[in-house]
């Protein structure tokens, strides 16, 4: 029998924290979670636009729970502030779902001087996970990280890109994103195997959207201006990607299903994994690789300057 949110049980007294939940499978991901009966949290780089999601998701659900904490993951120094601002203000945190990211950018850095896309997605997650450790060990926490079918388009990583000076290999916007997103599963693999190594009470798993129509599609190559190859992919991921609601779904059953003890990872059922119900699905030979992910670990803690010891 397939997964449906039907088989997400009450989750009152649960609370999560959801990054970039101000749109697309965030706000999905955190809306339903709250259906179920979590505190969420949702993360936002605006003030305003935070102040829009929580009225959108109030509109939808006027019971729900939910909360905002400012974040920018491609500011190092930011993340330290909002994972202190947590610390504070949280006695617990029982599911973290490093959600944001950004998709297909030019060649951009982050605040710290690293690749855009690998500061974004990965590094800002690695040091907000790092950062928010001794909650999560404490509330014997589950953490989901986000990959995408796009890391099946690159072999391995080139660790250069985790340092100031960057990577000297030619700059494709695919590459890098695709790179960021193999980082992020690498990410949940190490972690998994730090965890369980280690008898740490967490568990780390990943789930993939699929082919889903976000705002991703738009907003990331069109960092620096309109971008025509941006707005010609979100039109065609509006026509052949399911809603974000639907690409919610993977992360949604990382998040909650009791039978996941770590290192699964989660896409849609359909043709290509592009969409459908979501179900264990495979990863790439480079995702699987022990040795590149205990080096992109190890790279990750020189670049943050934390080291992470997850026990």
């Amino acid at each position: 029998m397939s997964w449906t949110t039907d088989d997400i049980g009450d989750l009152s007294g649960t609370r999560a924290l959801v990054t970039g939940g101000t749109g697309g499978l965030g706000f999905h991901t955190a809306l339903e979670l709250a259906r179920h009966g979590a505190d969420v949290i949702i993360t936002a780089r605006s003030d305003a636009k935070a102040t829009d999601t929580v009225q959108r998701l109030h509109r939808e659900l006027p019971d729900g729970s939910f909360e905002v904490l400012a974040l920018d993951l491609a500011d190092l120094s930011d993340v330290q502030r909002s994972a202190e601002t947590a610390l504070e203000r949280y006695d617990r945190l029982d599911l973290l779902i490093n959600n944001a990211g950004i998709m297909l950018t030019p060649k951009s850095e982050t605040t710290d001087g690293f690749e855009l896309q690998m500061g974004t997605n990965h590094l800002g997650h690695f040091a907000f996970t790092a950062r928010l450790w001794p909650l999560l060990r404490s509330s014997s926490a589950r953490v989901v990280a986000l990959g995408s079918i796009a890391h099946t388009a690159v072999n391995g990583i080139d660790l250069d890109v985790l340092t100031k000076q960057g990577s000297s290999r030619r700059f494709h916007r695919w590459q890098a994103y695709g790179a960021s997103k193999l980082a992020n599963i690498l990410f949940m693999r190490e972690l998994d195997h730090r965890v369980k190594t280690s008898g740490a009470p967490v568990v780390s798993v990943a789930a993939h959207p699929g082919y889903s129509s976000t705002n991703l599609t738009k907003t990331g190559p069109a960092v620096r201006g309109f971008s025509l190859p941006g707005a010609a992919m979100h039109q065609v991921s509006k026509i052949v990607g399911q809603s974000a609601a639907h690409g919610a779904w993977p992360t949604l059953m990382a998040a909650t299903d009791p039978s996941l003890t770590g290192g699964e990872y989660v896409g849609p059922s359909g043709f290509q994994q592009l969409r459908g119900r979501p179900r264990l699905v495979g990863m790439t030979a480079a995702a699987r690789n022990d040795d590149l992910a205990r080096a992109v670990w190890e790279a990750s803690e020189a670049a943050t300057g934390l080291p992470f010891d997850a026990a």
